[in-house]
């Protein structure tokens, strides 16, 4: 490899860890929306719509991914789908169950899980220093959620909730192609939307309300489409380790805004565990040039 196309490698991964970033900001801006849109719509209901609206938003803005969908995009499309559908489901419904405090740091669990699975795969592992941001990630989030503890059904759920998640992002690391982004994105939103809808029409849809379509449209456009298609992409360049610990500055953001916005205190707990998660970040986005991300085996579809 050239010093040319070893420049432009670093500066492609960098560029994919900030956009990860970018994505966990909008993440956190939406546990104050979704938390009022569902005190009106029931769990299903809220993310089928809202999914479905973004597969159709993207098709719309992008017509010509249609010509990317092949069968090996359609079938691990509709795998990770899956994957992400179930992970919400239980996520959401863990939440009633527990208190939000202990909920973020048991969801935020994927970024121990994600490492850990990668390392009993053929050809995968953890570099050291991935393994350190790990574990200040972890601390991070412990030091800024928890506020005593007690397992029962909704850390179960929600524990189970960071299992999926973890897979979710090995899969996507494994299987994303950067060329096939849009594409790949398309199908994990109408496999998600499509599912969860009939899911909630088992009983009747509820729709948003003419006072909440702004907030709902944010939730499916930007937080829905946008946030997934960036984070296909930028899984093709990086490591799934690395952008576990990437994602779980989701919390951080959540507090920031939520501070500017809703005017929550931020209190030295959270101060802290931010800084904490901040430096896992750092690590990250300032690590040398990454192994490569193995490249899946050939689609024979």
């Amino acid at each position: 490899m050239t010093v040319a196309a070893v420049r432009y490698d670093v500066r492609t991964r960098r560029t994919a860890a900030l956009a990860l970033v970018g994505v966990t900001a909008v993440w956190g801006s939406t546990f104050g929306l979704s938390k009022h849109l569902l005190d009106r719509l029931p769990v299903a209901d809220y993310l089928g719509l809202r999914y479905l609206v973004a597969a159709m938003v993207l098709l719309v803005v992008a017509p010509r991914l249609l010509r990317g969908l092949s069968g090996h995009t359609v079938r691990v499309g509709i795998g990770l789908g899956v994957l992400y559908a179930g992970a919400q489901l239980l996520q959401f419904h863990g939440l009633s169950h527990t208190a939000p405090t202990v909920a973020a740091f048991v969801v935020a669990m994927y970024v121990v899980f994600t490492p850990l699975l990668a390392a009993v795969l053929p050809g995968r592992g953890i570099d050291r220093l991935t393994g350190v941001a790990v574990v200040v990630a972890t601390t991070g989030v412990a030091v800024m959620s928890l506020r005593g503890w007690a397992f029962g059904t909704g850390e179960a759920l929600t524990l189970l909730s960071a299992v999926l998640y973890a897979v979710h992002i090995l899969a996507l690391g494994r299987w994303a192609r950067p060329g096939e982004a849009f594409a790949l994105t398309f199908v994990q939103l109408a496999t998600m939307g499509v599912l969860l809808t009939g899911m909630g029409a088992s009983d009747g849809l509820t729709l948003p309300g003419r006072a909440d379509l702004p907030a709902f449209v944010y939730l499916a456009v930007i937080a829905g489409a946008g946030t997934l298609l960036v984070q296909t992409w930028a899984q093709g360049h990086i490591d799934s380790g690395q952008a576990a610990v990437l994602m779980v500055l989701e919390p951080v953001w959540a507090a920031v805004l939520g501070a500017l916005l809703w005017s929550e205190t931020l209190g030295p707990r959270t101060l802290g565990g931010g800084g904490l998660i901040l430096v896992a970040m750092l690590m990250v986005v300032a690590r040398p040039a990454a192994e490569p991300v193995p490249e899946p085996p050939t689609s024979h579809a």
